[in-house]
């Protein structure tokens, strides 16, 4: 496996990500749609920044984040679902992981992992926060496994058909 992790233009390859995304997390071409508007606009913002993987040329894998602003969204959506645990210092101070996805035949392969802790080096934040559907599943597992607990669970966003567990670890991340 030719696997290479690096920097991404993400804005450049927002079709080839959402691909990756839609094939790991089952998206329609509706969902794609909207998504790419998302992906735009958060490159914009102070401090975004992406890695990608490849394998053979091919983006098999990518993480995208940027350090969290109370203003965004997301913030806005999980505010409340923090405070009610006395956790909302940790929307402060953050970096956030937006989105890191993995393509089903290349999972479990380490490739997750290394894009996220690679990101998260170069942090000049003291800790990373993000929001996983909330089942039992391996990238929660993951997550558990680099550090990250969980500081709200249960929370709802508009039009998620799932509930979503907000997590956070201290950086660097734990190592295995």
């Amino acid at each position: 496996m030719d696997l290479v992790i690096g920097p991404l233009d993400l804005s450049a390859y927002v079709d080839e990500a959402l691909a990756v995304q839609a094939v790991a997390f089952g998206l329609g071409a509706d969902e794609v749609a909207v998504r790419r508007q998302i992906v735009l606009r958060h490159m914009t913002y102070p401090g975004a920044r992406a890695l990608g993987a490849t394998v053979g040329g091919s983006l098999v894998g990518f993480v995208y984040g940027m350090p969290n602003d109370r203003t965004h969204w997301w913030s806005t959506v999980v505010e409340p679902y923090l405070r009610a645990r006395h956790n909302e210092l940790w929307l402060d101070n953050s970096f956030v992981i937006t989105e890191l996805h993995v393509h089903p035949h290349h999972q479990n392969r380490g490739i997750g992992r290394t894009l996220i802790t690679t990101i998260t080096d170069s942090a000049a934040e003291p800790r990373s926060i993000l929001s996983a559907i909330d089942t039992d599943s391996p990238a929660r597992g993951l997550y558990h496994s680099l550090g990250y607990q969980d500081l709200a669970r249960q929370v709802l966003f508009p039009s998620a058909p799932k509930p979503y567990a907000v997590m956070g670890a201290p950086l660097p991340l734990r190592r295995r």
